[in-house]
């Protein structure tokens, strides 16, 4: 009988603590990510695209957003999970002057986020550390 309770106690404290660090989408993107690399730019464009990449960053804090790409002001709103499928996710940006862009990232890593930007092109973001 003790056995028994004692089974069902560190059961239940297990099933706790999985359930405990699991994380949503939202939470694994706060925080701020910083531009590191480009995948499959053309090799003739690679270096002007690093350069342009190493200058991006995403700050999630929230669910506020703010990104920051060379050249341009930072640009700040608020931001949705609109779809999450495994580290597969689809975030739409709402702009205060009411536009809608939506993205496509997905989870490498707990540290590396991949920027899916189209043609088979992604920007490969890391976590800043706290």
């Amino acid at each position: 009988m003790q056995n028994r309770i004692k089974t069902a106690l560190a059961l239940a404290m297990a099933t706790t603590a999985v359930v405990g660090c699991s994380k949503t989408p939202r939470d694994r993107l706060q925080g701020r990510w910083y531009g590191d690399a480009i995948e499959n730019a053309p090799a003739d464009q690679l270096t002007k695209a690093t350069g342009w990449v190493k200058g991006t960053a995403l700050e999630f804090n929230g669910s506020k957003v703010t990104v920051t790409v060379p050249a341009e002001t930072p640009r700040s709103g608020t931001f949705k999970v609109t779809k999450a499928d495994g580290d597969q996710v689809t975030v739409a940006f709402l702009r205060p002057e009411g536009g809608l862009d939506e993205a496509a990232f997905r989870f490498t890593a707990d540290q590396t986020l991949l920027w899916e930007i189209g043609d088979g092109r992604s920007i490969v973001l890391t976590k800043a550390k706290n």
